[in-house]
């Protein structure tokens, strides 16, 4: 099955901020493989210490993850391009919130996403669409630099 990438502004990244966001697609790419439970309990662990990500962070790195996976922005790639998202913001001292749900009306199916601010990042679907199974939250106490 293939799947249409939607075209989009190209992003410039740095050498090497593309390089950080190769290395945290192909670590997401290796942890997608394994059980939802031990991915949560690895980003559970991951999660601590980060301030919470702003919004324009967690999109700012959504794009990166993009711009150097084809896989990562097709709509099939959700769980991987939300891990490498997490990940890339946990390099930079930040962390989004990190979410598994189903959609709630048909076609059902599972879905992965961040939010930061309280808000699903650049997901098209409304987030009464989905319903939440678990997630990872920001840690609380820190606030975002602004």
């Amino acid at each position: 099955m293939s799947a249409v990438v939607p075209r989009r502004a190209p992003v410039r990244l740095s050498p090497g901020r593309r390089l950080l966001a190769l290395a945290a697609v192909a670590l997401a790419g290796r942890l997608a493989r394994r059980p939802p439970a031990r991915i949560r309990a690895l980003l559970t662990r991951l999660a601590r210490g980060a301030r919470p990500a702003t919004y324009a962070e967690a999109r700012a790195a959504r794009a990166a993850v993009e711009a150097v996976s084809l896989r990562c922005a097709s709509d099939e790639g959700c769980l991987p391009r939300s891990l490498a998202t997490v990940l890339l913001c946990r390099a930079r001292g930040q962390w989004p919130a990190w979410a598994v749900g189903v959609r709630a009306r048909p076609p059902f199916g599972a879905h992965a996403w961040v939010e930061a601010e309280g808000r699903m990042v650049e997901e098209r679907a409304d987030a009464s669409y989905f319903r939440v199974l678990f997630t990872v939250p920001a840690p609380r106490g820190r606030r975002p630099v602004r």
